[in-house]
């Protein structure tokens, strides 16, 4: 109840927002042990909510937490191993925390240990590995997992190449509005690549993701606008507002 309290303070939920209440209803919690209290109390911390900005406290009670088998906080504190954030950076020590959180199911977890193995942090590098867990991760819907596995496709990187494969999970990240998987489907719709090639569906994507500020993804609107007649630019941009509200309406 302590932690459903310090929710609502968080969040605003039927309270006005106000993160020291919150603060203070997860410390209660926290310091009774209970892990859930000691992970939120983390990460306010981490985020300087309702207490200064203290990375080494967000770790001290990420810990308390993750020992506990807490999830959430097993992931955060690879992280902040991961980037030497309250603690010396230890590769191989973020691995075995995200390991601990992928094996429970987490998400992130199984996304960040594909990353590990991915880019050899902490592990030796096995592009097998890292397609298997973003896969686990892919599959659970987070939208950053599917785009590095549909890129794990479109170069045939731990799976064999495979377009089609790869141009279906960059939209699937790119309808959850993922920014990066939109600017690469817009530039596989240009190239038809895995997809009918269709300039005015690339030119639709690159608006979506230039209008989240994706650099690449502007240059590439800017470029393909050139190329295209107004019917065809009018056409994309209706296009473009029609994916969004749909973007929009699974959230």
């Amino acid at each position: 109840m302590q932690v459903v309290l310090g929710g609502m303070h968080e969040d605003g939920l039927g309270v006005p927002q106000n993160y020291q209440e919150a603060v203070r209803w997860y410390r209660r919690a926290a310091d009774q042990g209970f892990y859930l209290g000691q992970s939120a109390l983390a990460g306010m911390y981490e985020q300087g909510f309702g207490v200064p900005l203290n990375y080494t406290e967000a770790v001290r009670w990420y810990r308390l937490a993750a020992e506990q088998g807490g999830i959430h906080a097993q992931f955060r504190l690879g992280a902040m191993y991961d980037f030497g954030r309250g603690v010396q950076e230890d590769n191989a020590e973020a691995v075995r925390w995200y390991r601990l959180a992928a094996d429970q199911g987490s998400a992130d977890g199984q996304f960040a240990l594909g990353g590990a193995y991915h880019f050899g942090k902490g592990v030796l590098r096995n592009h097998v590995e890292a397609a298997r867990w973003y896969r686990l991760a892919a599959d659970q819907g987070l939208s950053i997992a599917q785009s590095y596995l549909g890129g794990m496709y479109r170069v045939g990187r731990g799976v064999a190449r495979d377009y089609e494969k790869a141009a279906q999970w960059f939209r699937r990240a790119a309808d959850q509005g993922y920014a990066g998987a939109q600017t690469v489907l817009a530039g596989m719709y240009f190239k038809g690549e895995g997809v009918p090639q269709n300039r005015t569906y690339a030119l639709a994507w690159a608006t979506l993701a230039a209008a989240q500020g994706h650099d690449v993804g502007r240059k590439l609107r800017d470029s393909l606008r050139k190329t295209l007649t107004p019917s065809q630019v009018s056409k994309a941009e209706d296009l473009s507002m029609e994916i969004w509200e749909r973007i929009k309406a699974r959230e």
